[in-house]
């Protein structure tokens, strides 16, 4: 292999990449949801719950949101087999990829600088997912495979049983992750030491050894007991602090000399004081929850018949966003599910943003988010958060398509489009951002202080676009999108004038409405078909694919 070569996972289709086409989100107010009033001050309503495909979703939220997302939680569909039976191995684990590496492309762009991705995953895909997110986040920016143990009995139907799921942790820049991340808190283990028998105000203490492994000079004085014995470090050991800060120590009551006095000089430590733990690789159930105690929650919200079947526990990922962010943060799920990740957010002041296709999306999330809102989830973080409502959720679907076909064939605008949605659609495929002008016609968007974009469905004759034209004055520029227009576009130098469809119409995978990970609902391959002659030309009586009238301008 040549010296500093690149390793690279490869598949079958690997050079396949969708053109996709950014959608705009549409509210629901009849589906969002808030609480009646105000619970506190820190209560978070503009979370999102967005329905519709997944990476189409994203790709809505690449504009707004790119370099704002502190955590993505991911749970993806694990490609056990189940989903593809009309498949071969090789082509399932090919379209898993596939459809794996455009959804991880997209959320590394919304990550943060100090942002992490959480993906839980097991076996079947674990070490080629490993593979393909070193080569979309780099392998230095690999922090950490947790072990979740996510089951506690054995199955003994299998030749070894399963017991865990890993959980791939990638941070967005090199060693952020490490000067931003939260401790976790302290376990059992480690508070049992912390006692309190002399009913300390300050609460529960430990001693610890006041000694240091090698000879200071500075730190080998003598040390005088309550009892007037004297104490020196023992033989290869020193004091753990210079004689001043002993006596400042001493002097507010945190040196122990044993309940009795006569014990060596050891120092107090307040369990107050200890900050956490170091999150390490292995999360036991005991300490993050499994997959009984996920079950058992979810029939406590939609009842024993409609819990849903794979749900991650509350306290699972209780523990993710806690060490991986701070109150007010943003959250994003992409693979919903039962709606777990945005449930334990909001309990815990993060805000959040879940993508989910489903029907689940309606019969499961919104009423298990109705129901933190209301303050009547009583299960999972609710207790340890502290948690009794408030807060809300707003409600989108994806925008149709832009572009639609017409009786001929040709791709026209969308008939479900009015003014506002076109353009502001318009502005997400050209980079602007949506900020229509209450006073001036022609602002609809902008992309800097001077730069502005007009969306029209006129036909813009010459004098419009002279008067157009004034109005932009010099030192500032106007893109213009129109249905047509007459005249030299070089006659207005402030003036970009493009036609509209005819200048969008190849940017995109137009009409493509699923993407998703559901390989089982792909289409199977079409029948075998004679080979047709490469001589023969198409009829002229049958469209392109982008077949359109007029010429661009």
């Amino acid at each position: 292999m040549a010296k500093n070569q690149k390793l690279e996972l490869t598949w079958v289709g690997k050079e396949n990449r969708p053109r996709l086409e950014p959608r705009i989100l549409l509210e629901d107010p009849e589906k969002s949801y808030h609480a009646k009033h105000r619970v506190s001050d820190d209560d978070i309503f503009d979370n999102r719950l967005i329905f519709g495909d997944n990476l189409l979703a994203l790709k809505a939220l690449e504009q707004e949101f790119a370099g704002k997302v502190k955590c993505v939680f991911i749970d993806p569909p694990y490609n056990t087999g189940s989903a593809f039976e009309h498949y071969d191995d090789g082509l399932e684990h090919s379209i898993w990829l596939g459809l794996m590496r455009d959804r991880l492309e997209i959320i590394r762009r919304l990550l943060s600088e100090e942002g992490s991705l959480w993906i839980t995953i097991d076996d079947n895909e674990a070490h080629y997912l490993k593979v393909l997110c070193d080569e979309i986040f780099g392998r230095k920016n690999f922090v950490a495979n947790v072990v979740w143990q996510k089951r506690y009995a054995r199955d003994n139907n299998a030749a070894i049983g399963s017991a865990h799921d890993h959980v791939f942790v990638y941070e967005k820049t090199f060693d952020a992750f490490r000067k931003t991340r939260n401790r976790v808190e302290l376990d059992y283990k480690t508070r049992a030491p912390y006692k309190n028998p002399n009913n300390d105000p300050k609460g529960p203490w430990q001693s610890i050894s006041f000694t240091g492994a090698g000879f200071r000079a500075n730190m080998m004085y003598p040390i005088i007991g309550p009892d007037g014995r004297e104490h020196r470090p023992p033989e290869g050991r020193h004091w753990a602090a210079l004689e001043p800060e002993y006596h400042r120590l001493r002097k507010e009551g945190r040196i122990w000399f044993g309940s009795d006095g006569k014990g060596v000089p050891r120092v107090i430590r307040y369990l107050s004081e200890v900050e956490g733990l170091v999150p390490s690789t292995w999360w036991p159930h005991e300490e993050v929850g499994h997959n009984d105690e996920a079950k058992k929650d979810a029939y406590n919200l939609h009842g024993k018949e409609n819990a849903f079947d794979t749900p991650k526990p509350e306290r699972l990922l209780g523990r993710i966003i806690h060490i991986a962010t701070d109150p007010g943060d943003l959250v994003l799920d992409s693979f919903a599910g039962s709606g777990t990740t945005g449930a334990v957010a909001h309990k815990m002041g993060r805000r959040w943003i879940m993508v989910e296709l489903g029907e689940h999306c309606h019969t499961h999330i919104i009423p298990r988010l109705t129901k933190v809102i209301d303050g009547e989830d009583k299960g999972g973080v609710t207790e340890v958060t502290g948690w009794q409502g408030g807060g809300g959720f707003r409600y989108f679907k994806l925008a149709p398509s832009l572009l639609e076909k017409d009786k001929w064939g040709r791709e026209v605008i969308s008939k479900s489009y009015n003014a506002e949605m076109l353009a502001e659609a318009l502005c997400k495929i050209e980079g602007f951002t949506y900020a229509p002008s209450d006073s001036v016609y022609w602002q609809h968007g902008t992309s800097t202080e001077r730069d502005f974009i007009y969306v029209t469905t006129q036909t813009l004759s010459p004098e419009q676009l002279d008067a157009l034209s004034e109005e932009v004055g010099e030192g500032r520029t106007l893109l213009v999108l129109c249905a047509a227009f007459r005249g030299n576009p070089s006659a207005w130098p402030n003036l970009t004038v493009k036609k509209i469809p005819n200048h969008i119409r190849e940017r995109c995978e137009w009409g493509h409405d699923d993407y998703s990970l559901n390989v089982e609902n792909l289409p199977k391959a079409p029948p075998a078909t004679k080979a047709i002659d490469k001589a023969t030309p198409r009829s002229a009586s049958q469209p392109g694919l982008f077949d359109l009238a007029g010429d661009d301008q």
